[in-house]
């Protein structure tokens, strides 16, 4: 048996875990509090980024860990084949109750990459039992993040996740992603640039055929790959149109942006558009089980109802009922004390700090985002908006600094690409205090000028 000192980082050798990175060593993580998680030696860090945009309450919120307890102690699980739980059903009222427009049922999974799976096989299965099994394609976007799974990453458009498992991925058109920082041309409007983008949809669309497209596959906020991609004013409405035209389904992925993290339950609200699969995960449940859905509109459920009478897909822990308990738990927790209106007051503040801090930082290209999800891109030059040499690694090296200074934030690269380009993504606990986003702002400061340092870009 493996023997660790508790006090020290474990060293790839001296573990017997299949990490997901195998070169470097891991403080071992042993609590966690409000929005700091404490390691072995005794050491905080602030969790800016909520691990991945997960723990919207923070860690340990005692309302959550009771309700947890609670349900265990009556029943942890019981198979979805057999039974169906109060717990779940409660959940799905409350999820419903919230939703946008027309949704009438949840689909319980464990986590956001099993989401997207059953949302695809929906929007499949949907087409056969109406009589159009001819609908085979999905579009989607590149530069976007859906997921790891084969049916997941093959909608995805993050290249270097992509890259080694092509032959085994289902052949997917991608489009332009709404990434207005890169792509809107000095001579448009965003409104302007909203229509191109819809234009190349509707191309794409002519190519394959209106009636051979299943879904349309789009983050509402993009999330990790390219930093927080906020839509245009009108894009998505026309998105829907140009859906609604030709009989496709819209299938928005809200796994990341969902759930409160830009200032609304759900992020399509702000852009006015109804979706008919939507996909939600990280902040359902906080990170306090694993667990995702997929909220669907009734008319797709009354398909499978009047048709075969079964979706033709499941998992072991579909809707387990300790998960369902925990991410009931976080719901209340959300709308007992008014954190979505916090969400957006503290987003002003964390929206003012970063600019304050960044607005004139000659590596900073652009800062975006909205409620408690924001993305600083960084560059080389801010006046072409080059970005800095791949092969030096910036995201790494701000990682690394970063959990040196005691934080915990989302850098990733391959932003313009899949290749080139880095940015930073944030997405403090919704209980997260001024005092917390400016120790947040203070630490990410130090942490990239002396990763720039580190690099040979600053002095």
């Amino acid at each position: 048996m493996t023997t660790l000192d508790p006090h020290q980082p474990v060293h790839p050798a001296a573990t017997r875990v299949f990490h997901r990175q195998l070169r470097h060593d891991l403080p071992v993580a042993v609590s966690g509090k409000g929005i700091a998680i404490t390691d072995a030696s005794g050491r905080q860090y602030l969790d800016a980024s909520g691990g991945a945009a997960v723990s919207c309450l923070g860690h340990g919120h005692p309302d959550v860990i009771a309700a947890m307890h609670a349900q265990i102690d009556q029943l942890a699980y019981a198979h979805t084949s057999f039974f169906t739980t109060a717990v779940a059903e409660e959940l799905a009222d409350l999820l419903i109750h919230t939703a946008p427009a027309g949704m009438s049922h949840a689909y319980f999974v464990s986590g956001g990459s099993e989401a997207v799976e059953a949302a695809l096989k929906m929007a499949r299965q949907y087409f056969v039992e109406i009589g159009q099994p001819q609908r085979r394609h999905f579009i989607a976007r590149r530069q976007s993040y859906h997921g790891n799974t084969l049916g997941a990453l093959a909608v995805g458009g993050n290249a270097w996740r992509r890259e080694q498992f092509k032959p085994i991925l289902i052949d997917v058109t991608h489009v332009a992603p709404c990434y207005e920082y890169r792509d809107r041309r000095h001579d448009e409007t965003p409104e302007q640039y909203g229509h191109r983008l819809v234009a190349e949809l509707s191309d794409a669309i002519d190519t394959l055929g209106g009636e051979n497209v299943m879904a349309f596959v789009a983050e509402t906020v993009g999330g990790a790959t390219a930093g927080v991609l906020t839509p245009v004013p009108g894009y998505f409405k026309g998105v829907r149109e140009l859906c609604d035209r030709h009989g496709i389904l819209l299938i928005l992925d809200e796994v990341m942006c969902g759930m409160g993290r830009t200032g609304t339950l759900h992020a399509c609200e702000q852009e006015g558009v109804v979706p008919h699969l939507l996909t939600i995960a990280k902040g359902l449940g906080g990170g306090y089980q694993p667990i995702g859905a997929v909220l669907a509109q009734s008319h797709i459920v009354d398909a499978f109802r009047q048709g075969s009478g079964l979706f033709q897909h499941g998992h072991t822990y579909l809707g387990h009922a300790v998960a369902c308990a925990a991410a009931l738990a976080v719901q209340r927790v959300i709308q007992r004390d008014g954190l979505l209106a916090q969400v957006q007051e503290r987003g002003r503040q964390l929206q003012v700090l970063l600019h304050d801090a960044f607005g004139a930082h000659p590596q900073v290209g652009d800062i975006r985002g909205r409620g408690l999800f924001w993305g600083l891109e960084l560059v080389a030059d801010r006046a072409s908006q080059q970005w800095i040499d791949p092969a030096l690694k910036l995201h790494s090296r701000i990682k690394n600094q970063a959990i040196a200074e005691g934080l915990m934030v989302y850098p990733m690269g391959g932003t313009v690409d899949g290749r080139c380009g880095d940015h930073i993504l944030l997405a403090p606990p919704f209980i997260s205090t001024p005092d917390d986003l400016e120790q947040i702002v203070q630490r990410l400061q130090r942490a990239l000028n002396r990763s720039l340092a580190d690099a040979g870009l600053r002095p």
